[in-house]
């Protein structure tokens, strides 16, 4: 299995706890509700029919309240959960397929992991911690500590190689845990609610860490969270879970723009849009040529900085550009006002 460019396709995942949950697996696609199997037949249903395909050198979020399902789905890709049902296939291969050996492989080689409680072995220091992986991997202690190093600076850990996890914050045990990840060199980074458990500024430390790490590695990343203002930030693409099944996926766009139902209202009401909308979600079509007089802005541009941009210019309208400079749409500053209330964007 390459270690590059690894995608992800999710295809028709069902996860049953119970003494025999092979046994519902038809009566759940036919419709059986989750209160229906919980009461009637003593069965938790965890994933109903989950399709979702990731991208290779992407951040796929997986949201959702506790009990949704997201800490158990993000579990089946490296099959530390066994799936009742459905195919995982990353580069051609399904991982639900693979033998012993195959699965050792895999683990060791494609997937790291990186906890909301850190994981780390408090009686090895920072370095020896980072070095784990390779260890298990069976590489010489003198490279293994190289690389260690290179992503202990990395992170931003330099000097702190031979401190123990309980001398360390939870912010800087938390970088530890990525560097080990890193270290590993997998393809795929698997994220539990890996922030959750930091303090908010902390925490914006950590996504500002991960974003920057991203566009230098370009790993096929799931990262699991409960939280819209994080998954909106990270997410190339949001999966939101609910009771086992998707209720909506897409970009951030897509989510803030045209929640499903009224679950993904609730979620979105309180976001401050102007952060998360670009203006080449809500902008109109050109009528003719663009003048050359009005202000040029970028189609990723947010709201909050395109109406400040606006302002600034004296001008009620811009012209919309793509990231080769080409024009692609007009944006007024009623459209953003309209776009940063609860209106949609068709409104504007």
């Amino acid at each position: 299995m390459s270690k590059v460019d690894t995608s992800i396709e999710i295809r028709n995942l069902y996860k049953i706890f119970g003494q025999s949950p092979k046994d519902y697996v038809d009566a759940v696609k036919n419709g059986m509700s989750k209160t229906e199997l919980g009461q009637k037949h003593k069965h938790i249903l965890g994933l109903n029919d989950i399709n979702i395909s990731i991208p290779a050198g992407k951040i796929q979020v997986v949201m959702g309240l506790s009990g949704s399902g997201k800490s158990t789905l993000i579990r089946h890709i490296n099959r530390l959960i066994e799936p009742t049902a459905g195919s995982i296939i990353i580069n051609g291969q399904n991982v639900l397929e693979m033998n012993e050996l195959q699965l050792r492989d895999f683990r060791r080689e494609h997937t790291a992991m990186v906890f909301q409680r850190f994981g780390l072995l408090p009686h090895r220091s920072v370095i020896d911690n980072v070095t784990f992986g390779l260890e298990v991997r069976g590489m010489d202690a003198a490279r293994s500590r190289d690389i260690a190093m290179r992503w202990i600076e990395r992170v931003g850990l330099q000097g702190f190689e031979n401190r123990y996890p309980d001398e360390l914050s939870g912010g800087m045990q938390q970088r530890v845990g990525l560097a080990r990840a890193l270290s590993n060199d997998a393809s795929i980074l698997l994220m539990d609610e890996a922030y959750s458990a930091l303090d908010p500024l902390i925490r914006t430390d950590m996504q500002t860490m991960l974003l920057e790490l991203q566009t230098e590695l370009n790993k096929t990343i799931v990262f699991i969270t409960h939280d819209l203002d994080e998954a909106l930030r990270l997410g190339d693409r949001i999966v939101i879970l609910r009771d086992g099944s998707i209720i909506q996926q897409g970009d951030s766009q897509d989510i803030l723009l045209r929640p499903a139902d009224d679950y993904i209202e609730r979620f979105v009401k309180d976001v401050n849009r102007g952060r998360f909308i670009r203006i080449g979600s809500v902008m109109s079509g050109l009528e003719g040529e663009a003048s050359g007089t009005l202000p040029r802005l970028s189609a990723d541009m947010m709201l909050e900085a395109a109406a400040k941009a606006l302002t600034t210019s004296a001008a009620d309208q811009a012209v919309v550009v793509n990231e080769m400079g080409d024009p692609v749409g007009l944006i007024t500053l009623r459209q953003i006002t309209a776009a940063l209330s609860s209106a949609s964007a068709a409104d504007a």
